[in-house]
């Protein structure tokens, strides 16, 4: 990449997902656990989302998502969560849906944007410097339903990602 210049959405490692196992957590009542498999030979993550009021458990079962890798671990109401299952919500955060890669993406790869070429920041200084809090609010769903950042497309092999659903104009987090 280039300089130190304007932070933009490469700072964060997004990557397709699938969530290989999900299960309720004991006492959250919002919140799934999942082991994710985000291509890693260390195996699957372990990630939890408080989904439980938008998705079935069937729902959440070998699921392929987009995760959000370069956050540091922290624990959830006691259970060591990895990373973050990407969403599109809107405003009142009362509809909230999957994003989600194209078919045809590999497991593990990383979802770039367009002209954003740069290498993913390590975890620690997402979490010191905020990047995840200040690159968010330009992640969005377009008129049709596409991930983008700043309007920028997302792109993978196969193509853009997606809200599932085709939510527009929604917040991507």
């Amino acid at each position: 990449g280039g300089g130190g210049g304007e932070l933009d959405i490469s700072a964060l490692d997004i990557r397709v997902g699938r969530i290989v196992k999900a299960w309720e957590h004991e006492t959250a009542e919002k919140l799934y656990c999942e082991e994710v498999d985000v291509g890693e030979e260390s195996g699957p993550r372990s990630i939890a989302s408080g989904l439980r009021p938008f998705y079935k458990l069937e729902e959440m079962q070998d699921r392929r998502v987009l995760v959000l890798c370069n956050l540091k671990a922290r624990a959830l109401v006691g259970f060591k969560s990895h990373g973050m299952v990407m969403c599109a919500s809107n405003a009142e955060h009362t509809a909230v849906e999957f994003a989600v890669p194209p078919e045809g993406a590999k497991i593990g790869e990383r979802v770039t944007f367009e002209g954003c070429e740069g290498d993913p920041k390590p975890e620690n200084q997402v979490a010191k410097k905020k990047i995840f809090e200040k690159l968010a609010p330009d992640l969005k769903t377009d008129k049709d339903g596409n991930v983008v950042w700043k309007g920028k497309m997302s792109k993978t092999s196969a193509g853009p990602c997606k809200a599932v659903n085709g939510m527009a104009d929604a917040q991507v987090a």
